[in-house]
């Protein structure tokens, strides 16, 4: 049985798409809130309103470059358990590090090849992160092992010279 219910490989790529759109939005709007906030001239009116503008003019950019991101990294994903017949946490790890040396491809070689590297290395670090966290919650619901006691020795006390 899978760790956790995932979507068929054809439609993961819309979900994990729509899903990464929706983070770059909602993480875009507050983080370019309080960027149009900051540089907006003084006064409450006028912060607001930049605030607002900057949500409008960068918001949807940005979840537009995290849902190409979403939508390359689950198309690769989904390749990968095609043609290698499994879902392991490798898959993730070269999706991360193909899906970041794609983006790059326009910038050069040396730019892609860094890239390449941090998308990989950021993947395994929450792959490993991931299993860490998953074997340290199984540990906590597995049951106790019985402490043997000698039947011999119930009821009296502890040998002490």
């Amino acid at each position: 049985m899978e760790e956790y219910a995932r979507e068929p490989c054809p439609w993961r790529i819309v979900d994990d798409c729509g899903g990464a759109f929706t983070m770059g939005c909602l993480g875009g709007a507050v983080f370019q809130s309080i960027k149009g906030f900051r540089n907006a001239p003084s006064g409450i009116s006028h912060r607001l309103m930049g605030s607002l503008a900057a949500i409008k003019q960068r918001s949807p950019i940005i979840a537009g470059n995290f849902a190409v991101w979403g939508g390359m990294f689950s198309t690769i994903d989904c390749t990968l358990v095609h043609f290698r017949q499994k879902e392991d946490p490798w898959n993730s790890i070269i999706s991360g590090a193909a899906t970041g040396g794609i983006l790059a491809a326009r910038s050069g070689l040396p730019t892609m090849v860094g890239s390449a590297v941090v998308g990989g290395v950021l993947l395994a670090l929450i792959e490993g992160i991931g299993i860490m966290v998953t074997r340290l919650t199984a540990d906590q619901f597995r049951p106790a092992s019985p402490i043997m006691e000698d039947p011999g020795q119930l009821g009296r006390p502890p040998n002490v010279q």
